[in-house]
This record gives C-alpha cells, sequence and structure tokens, in this order.
C-alpha cells in the first residue's frame, strides 16, 4: 500500500473521525455542565464506563484482533465466507446477551469492584446512583458487539468509512438527552438528582449505542456479505484458540484499568472527606483522557484500520520485508500528527481545557488541563504501541504481544498505587496521567523487542530521527508561545469566555503555522506528502464541480 493509497483510505475516516470528535466534545461538555467533575459525574462514568470494561474483557478485544485476518482468511471458502461471518456473529451474540443478564444482577458487585469506596459509611446514596446507572447502561454490551462485529466486516470488504461515522450518531442521540436535562435543570447533584433523571440519563446514553450499532446494518447488506442466524461452532475452532491469548491480553489491560478507575474514584472519595470541592477523581482523568486521544483517534485509528487488512494479505504471502516497511510509513505518518500534539498538550494543556470545559469552575476546567498535560508525555509512545501490536495480529500471533501489555499494566498499576499512597489527594488524578505516560514510553521498547520474532531486526533509527525532527520542530515552534502566554498570565488569571478563545487561537495558531514552517525546513517527507495529497484532493473536487 503506497503512501498516497493510506492517506486515501484513512482519509474518509478521518473525516468522520474528527465530526464524530466534535460531537464527542459537545458530549462530554453538556455532561460535565449537567454532573459537574465530582462524585455524581463519577458514578455516571464509572457506569457508562463498565459496559466497555466487561464487553472489551470477555469479547471485544478478541473480535478486533482476529476478526479482521479470519474473514479475510474465510473469502477463499466455498460460500465467500458468509457462513464463517454469520456463525461468528451469532455465537458471540448469544455470549453478550448472557453476559448482559448476568451483569444486570450482580451490578452492585461490579460497582464494589471499579468503586469500593463508594461503599464507605456516607456515601451510600452514590452508591445506590452509580448501581442503577450501571443497571440501565449494562445492555450497551450486546450493541458494542453488534456494531464492531459488523464494523469489522465492512473493514474485511474494504468500506472503512462507515465504521467512524456511525458514532456521530451516537453522540447527538446523547448531546440531546444531556441538553434535555440541562433545559430541565440547570445543575444536578447527587443529593437533588430523581430516579427519572437517573434513568433518562442511563436509557439515553444507552440507546445512543443501538442506534450507532444498527446503522451499520443496510452497510454490511451493501458490502455483499450476508449474515444469517447459524448456530453452532464449526470452523470456528481457529478463531477462538487465537482469541484464548488475546483475551489475556484484554483481561491484564482490563485489570490494568480497574486499578485506574479504582485509584481516581478513591482519591474522588478521600478529598470529598476533606472537604475539597475541586472534582479530582475518575471524571477529570476521563474528560482528559478523551481529548488525549483526539489526534490518536483521527489519524492513528483511521491509519492502522485501513491497513490492517493490506498487512494480513502481507502476512499471509510472507512478505514479511513489506509489513516491516508498512509499518514505518504508518508510524512516520502518525508521528506527523501525534508528535506536535502531544507537545500542544504539554504545554498549553490548561488553555485548552478552560476554553472546552467553559460551563464549570475555572479550577475544575484547568485541573482537567494539568491530567491532560501529563497524559500526552506518553502519546506518542502509545499510539506507536498500537501500531506495532496491530503487525503482531497481522502474523495472527496474539501471544506475544501478551508480554508487552502485561509489563506496561505492572508499571502503571505500581505507579498508581504509589502516587495513591505519597501524592496529596488532589494531585492523584494527575499522577495517573504520569503513570500511564511512563508505562507507555516503557512498553514501546518491550513491543519494539518482540515483534522481531516476525520481521527481523527492527531498527529504532526507520523513525526515530523523524520522531525527534518533529519534537524539534514542535518546540521550536510552541515554546515561544509558551513563553508569551507565561509572561502575560494566561495561565492563571480568570479571563471572560471569549478573551480565552481569542487566547488559544492565537497560541494554536501561531505556533501551528511555525511547526508547519520548520518541518518543511527540517525536510519532513510526510509533511510534503500530506499537502500534496490534500492539493489533490482539492483539485478533484475543482474538476468535479466543473462537470
Amino acid at each position: 500500500m503506497k503512501t498516497n493509497d493510506l492517506f486515501r483510505a484513512s482519509g474518509v475516516m478521518a473525516i468522520g473521525t474528527i465530526l464524530s470528535r466534535i460531537t464527542g466534545f459537545f458530549r462530554a461538555i453538556l455532561g460535565v455542565a449537567v454532573l459537574g467533575t465530582a462524585l455524581l459525574a463519577d458514578a455516571y462514568n464509572v457506569a457508562n464506563t463498565m459496559p466497555n470494561i466487561l464487553y472489551n474483557l470477555l469479547v471485544g478485544g478478541a473480535l478486533t484482533a482476529i476478526f479482521v485476518p479470519q474473514l479475510v482468511r474465510s473469502f477463499s471458502d466455498e460460500d465467500g465466507g458468509h457462513g464463517f461471518a454469520s456463525r461468528l456473529v451469532t455465537t458471540i451474540s448469544g455470549i453478550l446477551l448472557l453476559l448482559v443478564f448476568i451483569g444486570v444482577i450482580f451490578a452492585p458487585a461490579l460497582v464494589r469492584l471499579y468503586a469500593p469506596e463508594f461503599a464507605t459509611s456516607g456515601f451510600e446514596k452514590e452508591f445506590s446512583i452509580a448501581v442503577a446507572f450501571t443497571r440501565y447502561c449494562l445492555p450497551q454490551i450486546f450493541f458494542l458487539g453488534l456494531f464492531t462485529m459488523l464494523g469489522q466486516v465492512a473493514n474485511a470488504r474494504g468500506s472503512f468509512a462507515p465504521l467512524m461515522w456511525a458514532p456521530i450518531a451516537n453522540n447527538l442521540v446523547v448531546i440531546a438527552v444531556f441538553a434535555g436535562v440541562l433545559i430541565m435543570q440547570n445543575i444536578l447533584s447527587v443529593e437533588n438528582i430523581t430516579d427519572g433523571q437517573i434513568q433518562l440519563l442511563g436509557w439515553g446514553t444507552t440507546l445512543g449505542i443501538v442506534v450507532q450499532a444498527l446503522i451499520l446494518i443496510p452497510v454490511v447488506k451493501r458490502s455483499g456479505i450476508r449474515l444469517r442466524p447459524i448456530f453452532g461452532v464449526a470452523g470456528l475452532g481457529k478463531s477462538f484458540s487465537l482469541a484464548g491469548w488475546t483475551l489475556v491480553y484484554v483481561l491484564i489491560s482490563q485489570i490494568g484499568y480497574l486499578i485506574t478507575v479504582n485509584v481516581a474514584t478513591s482519591a474522588a472519595v478521600r478529598s470529598a472527606q476533606a472537604g475539597i470541592s475541586t472534582g479530582v477523581g475518575f471524571t477529570p482523568f476521563t474528560a482528559a483522557y478523551y481529548i488525549m486521544l483526539l489526534p490518536y483517534s483521527i489519524v492513528t485509528i483511521s491509519i492502522v484500520t485501513a491497513l490492517l487488512p493490506h498487512l494480513s494479505k502481507l502476512a499471509i504471502d510472507k512478505n514479511v520485508d513489506e509489513v516491516k516497511k508498512q509499518l514505518v510509513r504508518a508510524i512516520r505518518m502518525c508521528g506527523v500528527v501525534t508528535v506536535p500534539s502531544s507537545v500542544a498538550f504539554l504545554l498549553f494543556g490548561s488553555l485548552m481545557t478552560e476554553v472546552l470545559y467553559f460551563g464549570i469552575s475555572l479550577e475544575d476546567s484547568r485541573y482537567i488541563g494539568y491530567v491532560l498535560s501529563a497524559l500526552s508525555l506518553g502519546l506518542v509512545a502509545f499510539s506507536i504501541n498500537l501500531i506495532l501490536i496491530r503487525g503482531f495480529n497481522a502474523f495472527e500471533d496474539t501471544k506475544t504481544q501478551v508480554i508487552s501489555i502485561l509489563i506496561i499494566n505492572i508499571v502503571s498499576s505500581a505507579l498508581s498505587y504509589l502516587f495513591l499512597a505519597t501524592l496529596e489527594n488532589e494531585h492523584v488524578t494527575i499522577g495517573l496521567g504520569l503513570a500511564f505516560s511512563i508505562s507507555y514510553i516503557i512498553g514501546l521498547f518491550v513491543t519494539i523487542s518482540l515483534l522481531k520474532k516476525h520481521v527481523g531486526k527492527f531498527e529504532y533509527s526507520h523513525f526515530l530521527g523523524q520522531h525527534l525532527r518533529l519534537y524539534l520542530a514542535s518546540f521550536s515552534a510552541m515554546l515561544p508561545f509558551f513563553a508569551i502566554a507565561l509572561f502575560f498570565g494566561w495561565v492563571s488569571d480568570d479571563a471572560q469566555p471569549i478573551i480565552g478563545v481569542l487566547r488559544l487561537a492565537l497560541v494554536l495558531i501561531g505556533s501551528g503555522v511555525s511547526f508547519l514552517l520548520l518541518a518543511h525546513l527540517f525536510k519532513i517527507t510526510e509533511i510534503t506528502a500530506l499537502k500534496e495529497f490534500a492539493i489533490s484532493l482539492l483539485r478533484k473536487r475543482k474538476s468535479s464541480r466543473k462537470r
């Protein structure tokens, strides 16, 4: 796959992802406006995260890792892969429905597992609200699975865009729900939220996932795959064998996430007990994490999704050198966006969140920015690690990558508990951001070392030089604007929202233009390729309009 082909395949997805993230920002901003950043918001976010955790833990990771390579192989079957896809979708759907039923019954135990200090004496109302939210959100598990399976079928047939566009509908549904609650009542709290409002928020959030999944049904029909209920596991033996190690991988990852939720909610409860009003728990972490994922989602996910079917075909053909070249090309292309984004988050994190979360107190919004700055240190390593993991998936090696995620989570978990024990409660969530970053930086070296098993010697020089030039260009472009912000006190004063928007626009536009000029000066070829691709798209649009 040539660079322009990869740009073209990921371009449409990137546009969809950008729109998805824009609507996601509105959703997140409204969510904070409705629920705040303290314990009520933590109760909702823990519950809304639970379906994703359980889904990924038991099914989701296996699907995304093995479905595309196995489906690509099944195209050579006599029926063109229809039977394999139908049997897998039927089997997984049954497992998911059973999981929803069990989860609803044991919802109180799940809340105690992920937010144990919610069960502390004096926080009974928070605990009951979290349990209620969890029960209303758990049906999302089934529809998350349906969305993933239908999306992977479409991907294997070369239709990438719908998987990136469907979440927009999800966001719009939840935006409507939040807006409705906000109109009815300005700010909710643990003391004044009603059972009806809990049901509206819980079921409304689940409805978004339902719509997101159902949108893909006509897409799959157009792809040529005929899905129908086929019971039994005949022909799925290899898929479930591969899934075994993937489930171990996801289990380790989700245990690490469990620890993050545990530590964050513990810090929130302890802060409330100490009379600290600023939300310092799970909600600020997820708000910052969501922003950090924006460049990762727009570029890395889009490129990797477009690349994986091609990598699978190369691995099947045993074209190892080309697999390595494609991985390096993807890393270099993603770096063009993730490197300057990580530097911008590091330097201007609090300025960004002050503008994005204008509906809450300045102290709360800037705290989210500090967490974002901590997370930014690991953005590039996190992105590269995802690309390399897809290399293992292309070779259908779900076993070796377990070592990488194990080390990442051991480091992250150890640091998280260390920070909980040693830092002041209000600084623990920032420490979680640092734990994330340090763990993925260490894990990157482990993953590269393990990948040599399949692609031979994987030289850091293939992308390290380019990334160093990107960092040099980014810091050179942004530090002067950071110095201006410090000199005029923009990072500490209390300005009107419109003033904050103008300040952020100045530093981002100015540093962005400076970065592009310096990147061109440093001869970073991917910048030129991206520019040429954008120009070619504009020319095609102009010519089509003339016709």
